[in-house]
């Protein structure tokens, strides 16, 4: 024998909310913005010195002979490939990205292109980027009127 129950439209409105709050809980929770269209998005800092500009990546997982770096019409690209380790068994999980990571900064055309440094050490990235001397700070001696 089949039960009848009346339809209530506000249990309706509300279970679909707990099911949109769970939803998101477990989702949302654990996503992180790693991809673009072009590979993983490569977390930079930049700093500025009198002399220098100074940019550090994080790229874990990569080696320094699979980084290329590149400074062309004021623009800097870092590429690097990561690949994922071959491993036995079942996967169960599975959160660390691999695959290209790639990142273009514009830098104003104040920097020394010749003089460009990179290092890699614990997985990060070190780039400097010596400014030109015409970029630099200068200091101008004040004279005092009067005096040979």
């Amino acid at each position: 024998m089949a039960t009848l129950v009346r339809w209530n439209p506000v249990r309706e409105v509300a279970a679909m909310h707990n099911l949109m709050d769970r939803m998101l809980d477990q989702d949302w929770r654990a996503a992180r913005p790693v991809y673009n269209r072009t590979g993983h998005n490569l977390p930079m800092d930049a700093y500025e010195t009198d002399h220098a500009y100074t940019l550090q990546a994080v790229i874990p997982g990569a080696t320094a002979e699979s980084i290329q770096v590149s400074y062309e019409d004021d623009v800097l690209t870092i590429r690097a490939e990561v690949p994922q380790p071959e491993t036995e068994g079942r996967k169960l999980l599975s959160e660390r990205a691999y695959g290209e990571y790639r990142r273009s900064v514009r830098v104003n055309g104040s920097v020394d292109a010749d003089a460009i440094e990179a290092s890699y050490a614990d997985g990060v990235l070190t780039l400097t980027l010596p400014k030109t001397p015409e970029a630099q700070p200068r200091t101008i001696p004040v004279k005092v009127a009067g005096r040979a």
